[in-house]
């Protein structure tokens, strides 16, 4: 297993980061590296979508976690590649009236820990910028 996790704090309340988050056409709105988002059905448990990475093809992801306004959790397996990517979204209310978002990826299977070295702060390194700009968005609304 491979792990990558970072949090931010924020004005903006969970409920307008969360309407972001569950509507998968505003993702590329606070997420330069996706060139497109599609859901088959309601952003729910169970549900199957598709998300294209900035410069490379379509994968099939599945959300197996779906608490509203609290988190979700969506997992993308690499075709043969021996790893399933879990992204788990985590929205915590704090006392202050802020926000704390949480955004952790890990990499399970396999060839798990291989991969997770290889490509995992390739595929992260972005994660704080796109936190930052999910919070800009979400103020905006």
């Amino acid at each position: 297993m491979w792990k990558y996790e970072h949090m931010i704090e924020t004005e903006a309340s969970a409920e307008a980061i969360w309407s972001l988050y569950s509507d998968v056409s505003t993702w590329t709105k606070w997420d330069t590296g996706i060139e497109d988002v599609e859901l088959s059905g309601s952003f729910c448990d169970g549900s199957f979508g598709s998300i294209t990475p900035r410069g490379q093809r379509a994968l099939i992801f599945k959300l197996v976690e779906v608490r509203e306004k609290e988190c979700f959790t969506d997992e993308t397996e690499i075709p043969g590649a021996g790893v399933t990517i879990r992204f788990t979204h985590r929205l915590q209310t704090l006392e202050n009236g802020k926000t704390r978002v949480i955004h952790q990826v890990m990499m399970i299977g396999p060839a798990a820990d291989k991969l997770g070295h290889q490509i995992g702060p390739e595929i992260t390194s972005e994660i704080p910028k796109t936190m930052q700009a999910l919070a800009t968005v979400a103020l905006h609304m």
